[in-house]
């Protein structure tokens, strides 16, 4: 019966199905790609993982990779656009008038578990309780990385339920588990409306799991976020299909500002369809018509085989390689404010 159940569970039908989507199945969702659509060898991964030992640790200076934020003026913020980097992927960004929050993680573990699990090198640039009023969170995917169950409950409560989450097709119904129904549930190039601010999932190439057998059964992608005067861009996790950023570039350049993920790379047999390097980080910072670029998903969480501090080696020389300025797309330290 627990076999039978388990089954009926991993071919659950996907309420959302649309048959004039490329990425909807029955079932749940793919990539665009259809080379992209099957995960690669994990256990090849793990085997070899083995063999080699872990990853070179991070070098000293990263240890000192922060700096104090001016939680003052954070607080009091409603008219200049500004982004702050926390750690990981998780950014405060003011724009428009709103304090918007990306996949946050506020957690030591990125993981199911409290006692195993990727671990946080570095605490969160600025804590939850400093925060200022969070009106949005956009959720990119569902991974423990990305969507933490303690940091929504928290931010939900401390808002009193007035804080909006925007979401991917398929997690309402988790959030609504949790007792959190302020929730916006989107397709690829949907968009929906926040007190003057448009938000927009679009399309990434990824992946989604949190349970043994619901890979795939919600989506996955990024953002762009479009105010009077401004426009973000959080990618989310992805790994590099130039048909969906040339087509973000068209529908949505200039961005402003592009949190794009450099780490969680190597090696490339494994992690290239889902994970970006720095290279094809600057070339997304190019074909979405990115005037800055906030590099993001390197030196919290220990995912895959580089050592935590080489993105941002890679990245500098990844902006050499393609002539740009390494002004326009610098690393920034956790707790650290671009003023846009």
């Amino acid at each position: 019966m627990r076999l039978l159940g388990t089954a009926a569970w991993r071919d659950r039908p996907n309420p959302h199905f649309d048959a004039a989507q490329p990425h909807h199945t029955p079932t749940g969702f793919q990539n665009l790609d259809p080379a992209a659509r099957r995960l690669r060898d994990f256990r090849r991964w793990q085997r070899e993982r083995r063999l080699k030992g872990p990853p070179p640790p991070p070098a000293p200076w990263l240890a000192d990779w922060r700096t104090a934020s001016d939680l003052a003026w954070l607080a009091q913020n409603r008219t200049a656009a500004s982004a702050t980097w926390i750690g990981h992927v998780t950014v405060l960004v003011q724009m428009g008038g709103l304090n918007v929050l990306t996949d946050p993680v506020f957690s030591e573990r990125a993981s199911p578990l409290a006692i195993a699990g990727p671990r946080r090198y570095l605490p969160p640039g600025v804590t939850l309780g400093e925060l200022p009023g969070v009106d949005a969170v956009l959720i990119s995917h569902n991974h423990y990385d990305h969507l933490d169950r303690a940091s929504v409950r928290a931010l939900d409560r401390r808002s009193g339920g007035a804080t909006r989450f925007f979401v991917p097709l398929g997690l309402k119904r988790w959030f609504a588990r949790l007792g959190i129904h302020n929730v916006t549930e989107l397709d690829w190039w949907q968009q929906a409306r926040c007190r003057g601010v448009d938000f927009h999932l679009v399309p990434a190439q990824h992946w989604s799991t949190r349970l043994v057998f619901d890979r795939n059964q919600t989506l996955w992608g990024g953002w762009v976020a479009a105010a009077r005067d401004f426009r973000f861009y959080f990618a989310g996790d992805t790994g590099y299909d130039a048909s969906i950023f040339t087509e973000i570039g068209r529908r949505f350049a200039p961005i402003d500002l592009a949190a794009l993920p450099i780490g969680a790379y190597e090696p490339r047999w494994f992690m290239e369809p889902q994970h970006v390097d720095p290279w094809q980080a600057v070339q997304i910072l190019q074909d979405v018509g990115a005037r800055r670029g906030l590099p993001v998903h390197w030196g919290t969480f220990q995912l895959a085989d580089e050592p935590l501090h080489q993105p941002v080696e890679d990245l500098a020389r990844a902006m050499r390689a393609a002539g740009l300025d390494e002004s326009v797309f610098r690393p920034v330290r956790l707790g650290e404010t671009l003023r846009l």
